[in-house]
């Protein structure tokens, strides 16, 4: 059994999600997570919303709230969506908890003691209209190096150099469009070349395990090339309070660097609730632990870079050495498993321009499982993906409905009418054995693909692995075995078809764990196969603190009853009435339905 952290990326409180950001951070996770645990390991799944920066300032002038009401409203959406989508948080909180604030100047104060946090004067980019900070993500103009004209304030997503607002060229507010700005001011900066030699032997360590996707690790290791400090403050009173500043309130944490910093304080505040308040440090104390990351390409570098700076400097690691705070030597990202975009056709997924479906709605018409499925074989797992009704149609009806619906329902529905219960076994012929050993071959190959994080290809492998056991009824043809000569061998036909559709049910259960459930109660089976995730209110751990709440919602779960990844034998005698189908066939007409929305 290996500890295994699920670190998966944080959605911002600014709206609602849409089934791009799911693509990258969401499903991928959790099919992990799922199966990771059906394979015996011990899995601490964490994450929250990211709730600070200008961008929810913004936000709330534009909704006219103030920014706490702001984020409360859509923290209760994207908590609400991921439940529904089944994604199997142990622990998914919130930025604006006393807890948090803790862990972050915790951080920060071991950071500086240690020498990473320099003080600086530097230019900040103002907004005349308002006098607000722009944030770096909030400035586009033309890159110095590469020419790109909507190169960010932060970075060039075409060249991957790390950039400054006051480098590019031409810059320009993406909120109004006037040009910013740029005043003198303090700011902390990260030492990153101070940590960069340390960063680089991190980097090359897991390059040599040869795990990480190549374009996540070739793009980490260019980014070193140029690095330089960061800023790790921001000119805003919206935010963590920078420890020692505490007489200046307009000085606020920069939001990536509490962000990334939730993964740990999730961990921490995952454990309070559980009683065991020092549980969490099995997971990232342990050395022997394993951490993998989840996100979208456009956060590589604050995953791949940032964060693993702030452990390194907390660790006391890097070039100015230094000593562990309260929260010991903190483990690095085994790896960081970064998806590219799910596009919509050949746009970009764009609220502001309409191009946009939204996880509640897709949910609401469709279900969790048909996207989940969607996701997983068509998804961007390491290229761009563009998602078409057209196509989401044709997977759900050939495939899932035609491939494993059909599968359960035509095996399911025999054993009602002439049984109405799973039936004995006699003597096995050549062809049953092939495909008992045909389903339980599959355990090894599509848990490997999960394991390396091949989701497209495990899933592909899975629904192979369905259309053997559709042969084999095709082959065999119990529907024609009416003789009563012949009920002890459709009894056979039907037990065998029976443990092969239980099996891929289980080979499938982590991608769609909706349908899994459904499956188990149509073939006999009692309560949840797969456990699933609830909604608790929960009450403020630090209501003194400064964060500002007295309770609020989490995402949880049991997840102790997960079974174990292998063929279970059926059980003999288990009731199986008519069924009713696991997924519904989608009418073409609703291509043009979606598109004229």
């Amino acid at each position: 059994m290996t500890r295994v952290l699920s670190a998966v990326a944080w959605p911002y409180t600014n709206g609602p999600r849409h089934i791009g950001h799911v693509a990258g951070f969401g499903v991928p996770s959790d099919v992990f997570s799922r199966f990771m645990r059906m394979a015996g390991h011990d899995v601490l799944m964490v994450s929250g919303t990211d709730e600070h920066g200008t961008p929810i300032l913004v936000l709330a002038d534009n909704e006219g709230l103030p920014p706490r009401e702001l984020v409360d409203k859509y923290n209760q959406v994207i908590v609400d969506d991921l439940c529904g989508l089944g994604l199997s948080y142990d622990l998914f909180t919130r930025t604006t908890t006393g807890n948090h604030y803790a862990v972050v100047q915790e951080m920060f104060e071991t950071c500086r003691q240690n020498g990473y946090m320099v003080e600086e004067t530097t230019k900040t980019a103002i907004s005349p209209s308002t006098g607000r900070t722009l944030p770096d993500r909030y400035i586009e103009g033309t890159c110095p190096i590469c020419g790109y004209k909507e190169a960010r304030g932060d970075q060039c997503d075409n060249c991957g150099n790390q950039l400054d607002a006051t480098d590019l060229i031409d810059p320009r507010s993406k909120i109004n469009g006037e040009t910013p700005e740029f005043r003198d001011t303090q700011h902390f900066f990260l030492d990153l070349p101070a940590l960069a030699e340390a960063l680089g032997e991190w980097l090359d360590q897991r390059e040599a395990t040869g795990l990480w996707r190549p374009n996540v690790i070739r793009f980490s290791q260019n980014i070193l090339k140029e690095i330089r400090p960061r800023a790790m403050t921001r000119d805003i009173d919206w935010g963590i309070p920078v420890p020692g500043w505490e007489d200046q309130p307009t000085k606020r944490l920069y939001v990536w660097f509490d962000a990334v910093i939730g993964y740990l304080s999730a961990s921490i505040e995952w454990a309070r609730r559980l009683g065991e308040p020092d549980k969490w440090r099995e997971w990232w104390n342990d050395a022997d632990a394993e951490s993998y990351y989840f996100m979208g390409k456009d956060n590589i570098v604050f995953h791949s870079q940032i964060w693993p700076a702030e452990l390194l400097a907390y660790n006391g690691a890097g070039d100015k050495g230094g000593e562990p705070g309260t929260f010991g030597v903190l483990n690095l990202p085994t790896e960081v498993v970064s998806s590219e975009f799910l596009t919509f056709g050949d746009s970009q997924f764009s609220t502001s321009r309409g191009n946009v479906i939204y996880v509640g709605d897709f949910l609401a018409r469709y279900g969790a499982d048909a996207l989940r499925y969607y996701i997983c074989a068509a998804g961007p797992e390491t290229s761009d993906a563009a998602f078409t009704w057209a196509d989401f149609v044709t997977r759900n009806n050939s495939e899932l409905v035609a491939g494993w619906g059909n599968l359960v329902n035509r095996t399911a529905t025999m054993i009602a009418k002439n049984f109405g219960e799973i039936p004995v076994a006699g003597p096995l012929e050549e062809v049953d054995e092939q495909v008992l050993g045909t389903v339980r071959d599959g355990f090894a190959g599509v848990g490997d693909l999960i394991e390396k994080h091949r989701l497209r290809a495990a899933i592909a492998e899975a629904m192979r692995v369905v259309g053997e056991v559709n042969k084999y009824l095709t082959v065999t043809e119990p529907y024609k075995m009416k003789d009563e000569s012949q009920r002890e061998r459709l009894g056979t036909v039907l037990h065998v078809a029976a443990q092969c559709v239980s099996d891929c049910n289980t080979l499938l259960s982590p991608f769609l764990p909706h349908a899994a459930n459904k499956v188990h109660t149509t073939l006999g089976g009692e309560g949840e196969l797969m456990p699933m995730p609830r909604i608790e209110q929960v009450e403020e751990l630090e209501p003194d603190n400064g964060a500002g709440h007295t309770s609020y919602s989490v995402i949880t779960g049991d997840y102790a009853g997960t079974p174990a990844w292998e063929s279970r034998p059926i059980l003999v005698g288990s009731k199986v009435d008519k069924p009713t189908p696991v997924f519904t066939k989608l009418d073409p007409s609703i291509i043009e339905e979606e598109l004229s929305r």
